[in-house]
């Protein structure tokens, strides 16, 4: 994936929110233009420095995004920075055998209700 964004009700609240969420995966903001703003990995490798997570300024739309986590442990401090940034529970991390044999996944509602994922791949 390149990029996507998502539309935000409240630009400064979603600011913090996914400042904090993005921190234990990695990842935090790279642009900000006011009503427009970019998160991405701290250490670019590869690809636009930029970042490939956007939100801007309006009216949410039915969503559904997940991000890549490195491990089970990150998952789970994502899960729990979530929480902490005002995010609502909607499955805790575990393994989604519906999904894959090895998919350890959390899920949250972030403040506009997006249902947002942290999911690690590995065994």
């Amino acid at each position: 994936m390149d990029h996507f964004s998502v539309n935000v009700r409240d630009m400064e609240r979603s600011k913090q929110f996914y400042t904090e969420v993005l921190a234990p995966l990695g990842s935090e903001m790279k642009l900000d233009f006011g009503t427009t703003v970019s998160f991405g990995p701290k250490e670019i490798i590869s690809g636009d420095p930029a970042g490939s997570f956007w939100i801007n300024e309006g009216e949410p739309q039915l969503i559904h995004f997940a991000f890549s986590a490195a491990s089970k442990e990150e998952v789970e401090a994502f899960y729990n920075a979530a929480l902490k940034a005002g995010g609502t529970d909607n499955g805790k991390p575990g393994i989604r055998p519906d999904y894959g044999a090895h998919y350890y996944a959390a899920f949250i509602l972030d403040p506009d209700g997006y249902n947002i994922e942290a999911v690690y791949h590995g065994a």
